[in-house]
């Protein structure tokens, strides 16, 4: 018999979730964030649907269902102020683009397993995070009228 056949096998590590306390404390890997936000994102579009319904409703029904539209964005509505508003709309742009980024990003690894690596998730998770951080800001600027 060989020495490894006979010698007892070394106990594996055990891992275990993450407790809440230490959740504060855990440095979480690029592609995993990027991946948890991907998760994210498509909840905050799901929960929004029907925001995102009433905005196309109200912006191409007539010339005064568009006017009471821009007027949200502009002076409020629902006693909310149009700032918060276009806040909303500003999460909604970053939702969106993340998870069409992301998502192209996860076709890609689906469909070209031998690029898949390490350090391929880690460069890709940095792609999506910057580029999705940078057209946000570029049309949040445009929702906020900075040009």
């Amino acid at each position: 018999m060989s020495e490894t056949a006979s010698s007892p096998a070394k106990k594996r590590p055990e891992f275990r979730n993450i407790d809440f306390p230490s959740l504060v404390s855990y440095r979480w890997p690029l592609a995993s964030l990027a991946s948890g936000m991907h998760r994210v994102s498509g909840a905050i579009m799901f929960f929004l649907l029907p925001f995102v319904i009433w905005m196309f409703d109200a912006s191409i029904s007539s010339e005064i269902s568009y006017a009471k539209f821009t007027a949200a964005f502009n002076a409020g509505m629902l006693g909310i102020p149009g700032v918060l508003w276009k806040l909303v709309v500003l999460g909604l742009i970053w939702a969106g683009l993340h998870h069409f980024i992301a998502g192209m990003r996860h076709l890609w690894m689906d469909t070209h397993h031998h690029h898949v690596g390490k350090d391929f998730g880690r460069q890709t998770a940095a792609v999506v995070l910057g580029l999705t951080l940078t057209l946000t800001a570029v049309l949040g600027a445009k929702l906020f009228g900075l040009y």
